[in-house]
């Protein structure tokens, strides 16, 4: 069986600041929505509606925002509420770890909406557009944990070729799935396919931020049927985790925004929502 190759969680120094290899990560997600939003607004049906780099360029600007805090403010609430209300001045310390995705895309949505109001844009339309570029930050994101050896898988059989051994576990060597990589080729890599190759074309507003909260729910769910749960939070109600029970309304909204989308345009003319 494999053992995690317990990498240094600081990839190198600048001068005397130590540079981690999350942080790397995030820098990588941040480059690439920049490369890939530019991609999409430069195409002919949303640069009819106005939208220009510079969009892309407060776009990220809003995003960084709503991801911080709101991936810290959502593991504070969803996770550890009870900790963090008797230690309230440990909230904003992201620096001892503590992020949540369903909570950072709470916090991006706020942040969208922000930005939807000052620039004129439709909420569901400024969604459509950074949709396709996300699954490429997750993917980082992903792989920074598994670089750190943080949020294992559950026991796998020892027979599993790909099996891991999570030192970091302090379980006596037991074999884990690697449900980082998992994550990582799930909600990052083959949800960015499928969302690039759907978002190619034009497509009714709000279909392609449906598809990325179902397709994102679908990956995140299955996923965690590898990834230990929360020591402090256990398996809840159906044997399901806590990811697994906020990945739910992502698969239910996801598929409601879609057919919402496909009637409403079948109800109107076939013409781009203008700013």
């Amino acid at each position: 069986m494999l053992v995690h190759p317990q990498f240094d969680a600081v990839a190198f120094h600048l001068w005397k600041w130590p540079i981690h290899w999350y942080g790397l990560m995030y820098l990588a997600a941040f480059g690439l929505f920049l490369w890939l939003g530019n991609r999409v607004v430069a195409r002919p049906w949303n640069a009819a509606r106005g939208w220009t780099r510079r969009d892309v360029d407060d776009l990220l600007f809003y995003g960084v925002l709503g991801v911080v805090l709101g991936g810290r403010l959502g593991y504070v609430f969803f996770y550890k509420p009870a900790y963090y209300l008797s230690h309230p001045g440990e909230i904003l310390a992201v620096w001892q770890g503590g992020m949540s995705f369903h909570g950072g895309l709470l916090g991006v949505l706020v942040a969208l909406a922000l930005f939807a109001w000052r620039r004129g844009f439709h909420f569901l339309e400024v969604g459509d557009v950074v949709a396709p570029c996300v699954p490429t930050g997750l993917a980082a994101g992903r792989l920074g944990n598994f670089i750190n050896g943080e949020l294992w898988g559950r026991a796998a059989d020892p027979g599993l070729p790909w099996a891991m051994v999570f030192p970091q576990a302090n379980d006596g060597g037991i074999p884990r799935h690697p449900s980082q990589i998992y994550q990582f080729l799930g909600e990052g890599l083959l949800l960015f396919i499928v969302l690039w190759l759907f978002a190619r074309k034009p497509r009714p507003m709000a279909a392609v931020s449906g598809l990325f909260l179902l397709g994102y729910g679908v990956a995140r769910f299955t996923a965690e049927y590898f990834r230990e749960p929360d020591s402090f939070l256990g398996l809840r109600a159906f044997g399901w985790s806590q990811g697994q029970w906020l990945s739910v309304p992502m698969i239910v909204g996801g598929a409601l925004m879609m057919l919402w989308a496909y009637r409403r345009a079948a109800r109107l003319p076939a013409a781009p929502a203008m700013r």
